[in-house]
C-alpha cells in the first residue's frame, strides 16, 4: 500500500468511522427491518409468508402486452413502476452484502436470500423470455406518476420496455449481468441448480451487453429519462459486470475484458448510475486478500476514492452537514450515504483482514438511525421518532382490507395524498431520501426528494448493518 494513501485511510477512517455514541442503536433490529422493507415493494403474487399484511397481489398481468410473463420483481420507490436498472443494482448490492456479511446476519440470512430471489426470479424472466431481447421495465412512468393509487388498484397501461441489438442498453444489461452473477454466488451452496442458472444467464446477458454497445437512455428516451437516465454512460456497467463475472468464475477472459476497457473515472460517489468506485473496491479485494499484484491498480483507485470521501483527508471533495452527514446531492441524498458507507465498511473489512488495525463503528449509520441534530430516525418504524408521511403510494393509501373499494388514478390525491395525517400503513424498514443540507426534515408527503424511500437506498445499508450488528451489539 502506498504510504500517503495508507496514512490518509488509517487516520481518516479511525476518526470518521469510529463511533463514540454512548447509547448505540440496536443494529440487529435495524438489520431485520431494512430487509423486511423489501416485502413492501413486492410486485406480483405475494406468498403466505408475507409479513407486511397491508400489501396484496399486484401487477399480475405484467408482460401481457409483449405476450410474456414479467410478473414479480420490485417497485423501485414510492411509485408503481418496475425500473430494471435500479432494481438490478439493488439486487447486486443485496447480494454483495450477503456475500461479505452473510455470516454476521444470523437469523436474517434466509430473509436476505429471499429478498434477492424475489428480484432474480423476475430478472431471469426478463433475460430469457424472448431471444435477442432483454426486458428492462414495466409500466409507463410518465402516466404512473400522474396517479396516486395503490399498486393493487393499478389501472394505468403496463407498457413493457426492452433493449435489443437495434436498441442497445449496455448499461442495464451490464448491471443485470452483475446482479445475476453476484446472486449466483449467494445461492451456490444452498441451491446449486438455481445458482448455475443465474450464472449461465449472467454470461449470456453480459455477452449481449458487450456485443451491442449503447446507452439504454438513448434507446428508450422518456421511458427512463429523467427518472433513471444512464448519466455516467455504460462503460462503468461493463466494468462492473465483468468484475462480478470474474469474481463468480475466476476466468481470465473477464479480467481481460475489464483491463481492455481502459482507464476509468475517479468519482467521489457510488450509486445505481455510477459504478466506478464499486468496481475499484470489489477488485481491490483481490489485491488486499490474495496479494495479487495484477490488481494493485484497483487498490490504488479504491484508496483514492476513500480519500475523496473522508472529511479528515487532505484530498476531500465531499461536503458534510453541520450535524455530520455526508451531503452529495439535494435529491435523495441518503442513497449516496448508504452506498458509500457500504464501500467504506467493506474496504475497512479488507484492510482489517490484512492486519491494518483500527476500530470501526459508524457515525453515518448512527446518523441515519437517529443520532442526529433533530433526533430523527430516517428508517421508518425504527426508534421513537421516524418519518410518518413518506412519499409512497401503498403506505399512504388505506389497505384493501380497510378500504376494499378501488381507489382510482385521481382519487388518491384527495383526501389521502394531501392529508396532513400520518400514513395509515407503516412501511417498516424503509429508508427515505433524508434530511436537507441543514440537517432539517419537514416530513411532508409531497417532498419526494427527502421523503421517498427506494430499494437501492436500503440495499446498500444491509451490509453495514449486518457488520455492526455482529460487532457492536
Amino acid at each position: 500500500m502506498r504510504r500517503g494513501a495508507s496514512f490518509c485511510l488509517l487516520f481518516s477512517l479511525s476518526l470518521v468511522l469510529l463511533g463514540s455514541v454512548q447509547a448505540k442503536p440496536n443494529y440487529k433490529e435495524a438489520l431485520a427491518k431494512s430487509i423486511l422493507f423489501f416485502q413492501g415493494q413486492r410486485s406480483g403474487r405475494l406468498p403466505r409468508s408475507q409479513q407486511l399484511a397491508w400489501r396484496s397481489d399486484s401487477g399480475l398481468s405484467d408482460g401481457l402486452f409483449a405476450h410474456v410473463d414479467l410478473t414479480g420483481g420490485y417497485y423501485d420507490a414510492g411509485d408503481n413502476v418496475k425500473f430494471n436498472f435500479p432494481m438490478a443494482f439493488t439486487t447486486t448490492m443485496l447480494s454483495w452484502s450477503t456475500l461479505e456479511y452473510g455470516k454476521r446476519m444470523g437469523p436474517e440470512l434466509p430473509n436476505a436470500r429471499a429478498a434477492i430471489r424475489w428480484a432474480t426470479d423476475y430478472l431471469l424472466k426478463c433475460a430469457t423470455a424472448t431471444p435477442g431481447k432483454l426486458y428492462v421495465g414495466v409500466g409507463d412512468p410518465n402516466v404512473d406518476h400522474k396517479c396516486w393509487e395503490r399498486p393493487e388498484d393499478m389501472d394505468t397501461v403496463r407498457t413493457v420496455f426492452s433493449v435489443s441489438a437495434r436498441s442497445p442498453g449496455s448499461d442495464v444489461a451490464g448491471e443485470t449481468a452483475a446482479a445475476l452473477a453476484a446472486a449466483s454466488m449467494v445461492f451456490r451452496k444452498v441451491d446449486r441448480k438455481y445458482s448455475a442458472l443465474l450464472l449461465r444467464t449472467a454470461r449470456k446477458v453480459f455477452q449481449f451487453a458487450m456485443q451491442y454497445q449503447g446507452a439504454y437512455s438513448d434507446s428508450l428516451g422518456s421511458a427512463v429519462c429523467p427518472f433513471y437516465c444512464s448519466y455516467s454512460g455504460y462503460k462503468d456497467e461493463l466494468l462492473w459486470g465483468a468484475a462480478w463475472l470474474f469474481r463468480a468464475t475466476n476466468e481470465m477472459s473477464y479480467y481481460n475484458i475489464f483491463k481492455s476497457l481502459g482507464a476509468d473515472d475517479q468519482p467521489d460517489l457510488f450509486s445505481w448510475d455510477n459504478k466506478y468506485a464499486g468496481v475499484h473496491v470489489l477488485l481491490s479485494r483481490r489485491a488486499l486478500l490474495n496479494n495479487d499484484k495484477n490488481f494493485e491498480q484497483f487498490e490504488a483507485e479504491a484508496e483514492s476514492f476513500m480519500c475523496r470521501i473522508l472529511p479528515n483527508s487532505p484530498y476531500k471533495t465531499t461536503q458534510y452537514t453541520q450535524g455530520g452527514l455526508m451531503y452529495k446531492l439535494p435529491e435523495s441524498n441518503l442513497q449516496y450515504v448508504t452506498s458509500i458507507t457500504f464501500l467504506l465498511t467493506t474496504y475497512a473489512k479488507y484492510m482489517k483482514a490484512t492486519r491494518h488495525t483500527f476500530n470501526c463503528g459508524n457515525l453515518l449509520v448512527d446518523y441515519i438511525l437517529g443520532e442526529n441534530p433533530i433526533r430523527m430516525s430516517y428508517m421508518v418504524g425504527f426508534g421513537p421518532n421516524f418519518p410518518k408521511r413518506i412519499h409512497h403510494r401503498g403506505s399512504s393509501l388505506p389497505s384493501l382490507a380497510s378500504h376494499p373499494q378501488a381507489i382510482g388514478c385521481d382519487s388518491g390525491f384527495e383526501p389521502f395524498f394531501h392529508s396532513a395525517n400520518p400514513n395509515p400503513n407503516i412501511l417498516t424498514g424503509a429508508i427515505v431520501g433524508g434530511p436537507n443540507q441543514n440537517d432539517g426534515y419537514p416530513d411532508e408527503r409531497s417532498d419526494y426528494s427527502h421523503s421517498e424511500p427506494a430499494t437501492y437506498i436500503n440495499a446498500a445499508m444491509v451490509g453495514p448493518l449486518a457488520y455492526f450488528a455482529a460487532t457492536l451489539n
